[in-house]
């Protein structure tokens, strides 16, 4: 990348890349919860299937999962969409990699920001029957507007605080 962009630029220039977890800014915050991104996935398509939602009724828990792999098409431009979301439940356990992959499954769906959270919420309350859901994505601002649409069915909260990503 380097050699590129000096290639490009006409003179030498310096480079260095930080992981985005890495980064410590003041006012930039990270999801909390438990990180999906690294858990292994094979997709062959991108059709959008709520069938990779599971849950084990078996398993009862409280728990805040997340992932950086959101991407949508703008149904409009049909330009690509990234953002980050963040499930919180309590009810069965739901499986992490079945999640990822549902949620990597949006990544050619067009549809608008608050339409695939409200999709992403009905389809995990249907499929995996949580006492409690919140569904909250926070999606990489285009035009200079932040977009971070909340769906829940208790008394939470979303986070205010901007994400690395952002």
């Amino acid at each position: 990348m380097k050699a590129d962009l000096s290639a490009v630029a006409g003179s030498e220039i310096n480079l260095r890349l930080w992981l985005a977890d890495d980064m410590e800014m003041p006012g930039i915050t990270r999801l909390p919860g438990i990180c999906l991104d690294d858990l292994p996935l094979s997709c062959e398509e991108f059709i959008l299937d709520a069938a990779h939602l599971k849950a084990d009724a078996s398993r009862v828990v409280t728990e805040i999962v997340n992932t950086n792999l959101l991407r949508s098409l703008c149904p409009v431009t049909n330009q690509p969409d990234w953002g980050s979301v963040l499930v919180q439940y309590k009810g069965p356990a739901i499986d992490h990699a079945g999640l990822l992959a549902y949620v990597v499954s949006f990544r050619n769906h067009p549809d608008f920001h608050e339409q695939c959270v409200e999709r992403m919420f009905n389809d995990i309350l249907l499929r995996c029957q949580p006492e409690s859901l919140t569904v909250y994505a926070r999606y990489t601002r285009r035009g200079g507007l932040d977009i971070n649409p909340f769906r829940t069915n208790c008394d939470d909260m979303p986070l205010s605080a901007r994400l690395f990503r952002q």
